[in-house]
């Protein structure tokens, strides 16, 4: 019976150039991790403000109080609250799946960096693996991406829908009416 060589117990067969080849094809998984480290924390300090705005809005529909004049919201300001509300929550859902799908890609390159490694050295046979989860990796990152545009879709709707209240609002004032 045939026994593999362990490459650990024959230093003769490391050589410098497979060393530096392996390092070198770990490095870009590597790479992939730290762009997706940028990605989670963009995404979850757009996730913070999302749950700040939500928090702000529950607060003034709570007491019904409008903080500016300390009179009672109007119905048409309440309305706008509810429609911000809703806005905002679709937001964090949709910011809550992104934060997943961006540390199943970060976890997916994590893997491929240790495939990488182990393919090389212990299990030939699985120099597959690296590769596929480098693919799914890319996948789950590009599906954040694309997430993240209807996020900012959204988050445009919401800011445009304010802003026309509050234009509506002022010129309500400037004209004297009530």
């Amino acid at each position: 019976m045939a026994t593999l060589p362990n490459p650990f117990l024959d230093l003769d067969s490391i050589t410098l150039a497979k060393g530096l080849a392996v390092l070198t094809s770990m490095i870009t998984p590597a790479l992939l991790i730290s762009a997706t480290g940028t990605f989670i924390l963009s995404t979850s300090h757009r996730l913070g403000r999302c749950v700040d705005r939500i928090r702000k809005i529950s607060e003034l529909l709570e007491y019904q109080i409008d903080p500016a004049t300390q009179k009672p919201l109007s119905e048409a300001r309440k309305q706008m609250l509810l429609r911000m509300l809703e806005l905002s929550g679709r937001r964090a859902r949709i910011l809550a799946r992104v934060m997943i799908s961006i540390y199943l890609a970060s976890g997916a390159f994590v893997f491929a960096v240790v495939a990488i490694g182990v393919a090389s050295v212990w299990a030939p046979a699985v120099s597959w693996l690296p590769l596929g989860l480098g693919i799914l990796g890319a996948l789950f990152l590009s599906y954040g991406g694309f997430r993240l545009i209807f996020e900012a879709r959204l988050s445009e709707v919401s800011l445009l829908e304010e802003i026309s209240f509050v234009e509506q609002g002022a010129s309500v004032h400037r004209t004297g009416e009530t």
